[in-house]
């Protein structure tokens, strides 16, 4: 029996395959820092931990409405439109287990075969994937470190086509942790109101961000929102990686369209889950303040250590928690490096090139880690560095 030929254009997420590497290397003995997965380091908050263990005495253990809670439907709607400056009710809301199914899902929705896809490049790895998977065309647009990993807009202005069906955004980005700037964003929408698109805004890192003003949002625009699929959730605002829990806002021609492929697949969310997903988004937001705060406090010393080690070029991010260091001045490849540093200094990261093409003389650094062990880091990458060059130099 062989698989289906669609098998063949799946892809994977490249920080799980080394996190398996780097746990074989620690269970034959040797110590890793971990800066590849990209999950938060804290506690989910107890206030949240509590609302399911109350949920859970309450009954809460059954099928609930495949669409989502209604309570939490409303409380998203409110947490929604209070933060982007629009207006969303709770029928424009799919709640799912995790981000991902607002990737997967909308793209089944709406993909044909031979349609085009524009997606950023370093990008999630996912995009990609889902796009190829359903017999789409790939179109990445490369993301420039000077423009702090935004887009090039002319690029994007010359790659959209009538075929485009979609566009993805990301802001606060992974791998780079780079924020689409407001003027950019108002030129993105001004290129494609008018165009028979929809925009997916993957907002995932929505906040986590280190600048006074939040991420802007291209559905707050004019004209945009009945455009705009916003993927948000509660993975990282509120540390709940585990809890496999999300959110897409959306109009609701495609809600309905999200809900069928719930219903075929997975039935609902987890009942108890949504009712602690209520109390993280009305209860106490000083866990998700003091989160942010202490990811400052590493990104700084983090990134300037990067930038002591020869070979190492980092810019600030401005959201999420990577540093995508450039290592062009070492002389090696991204992939080359990133197994160097893991096999040899026990730094286990991962290669730009596993997030496309234009992501080679990058590694993606998570600092979703203790202050001590990033500094530890630090010195360990130097002194795996300066050791190698060393060698290569004899």
């Amino acid at each position: 029996m062989k698989l289906a030929e669609r098998m063949n254009h799946i892809g994977v997420e490249s920080a799980f395959e080394v996190l398996v590497r780097a746990r074989e290397l620690e269970r034959r003995g040797k110590h890793v820092i971990h800066l590849e997965i990209g999950e938060p380091d804290f506690p989910t908050p107890a206030h949240i931990i509590e609302a399911a263990k109350r949920a859970l005495d309450e009954g809460y253990t059954h099928y609930g409405q495949t669409q989502g809670l209604p309570e939490l439907r409303e409380a998203v709607a409110r947490s929604i439109s209070n933060t982007r400056n629009i207006r969303v009710g709770p029928e424009h809301v799919s709640i799912v287990p995790g981000g991902k199914p607002i990737i997967f899902f909308p793209m089944l929705a709406l993909i044909e075969p031979g349609d085009e896809v524009i997606y950023p490049n370093p990008g999630f790895p996912i995009y990609e994937s889902m796009i190829r998977f359903l017999g789409g065309v790939p179109v990445p647009i490369p993301l420039i470190e000077e423009r702090g990993f935004s887009f090039d807009l002319d690029v994007l202005r010359k790659r959209l086509s009538p075929k485009t069906k979609l566009l993805v955004l990301n802001s606060p980005q992974n791998p780079t942790g780079g924020l689409i700037p407001p003027e950019d964003i108002r030129h993105i929408a001004d290129l494609v109101r008018d165009r028979d698109l929809m925009v997916l805004s993957d907002e995932i890192y929505s906040r986590i961000y280190y600048g006074d003003e939040p991420p802007a949002s291209i559905a707050s625009l004019p004209g945009m929102l009945e455009k705009t699929i916003i993927l948000d959730g509660f993975s990282k605002t509120y540390a709940m990686t585990g809890w496999r829990m999300g959110y897409g806002v959306m109009p609701e021609w495609l809600v309905e369209a999200v809900t069928k492929l719930m219903v075929n697949s997975n039935s609902c969310t987890a009942t108890f889950t949504q009712r602690a997903g209520i109390a993280a988004l009305e209860g106490p937001q000083e866990p998700t303040e003091k989160m942010v705060a202490e990811l400052r406090r590493r990104r700084d010393a983090f990134c300037a250590g990067l930038n002591q080690i020869p070979g190492f070029r980092c810019a600030l991010p401005g959201g999420a928690f990577y540093a995508f260091a450039n290592i062009t001045g070492t002389g090696m490849k991204s992939k080359e490096l990133a197994d160097y540093l893991l096999y040899e200094g026990g730094i286990s990261c991962l290669s730009g090139a596993a997030f496309g093409e234009f992501g080679e003389g990058y590694i993606r650094f998570s600092y979703a880690n203790s202050y001590e062990n990033l500094m530890q880091a630090v010195e360990r990458i130097k002194t795996t560095v300066v050791n190698h060059i060393a060698v290569g130099s004899r």
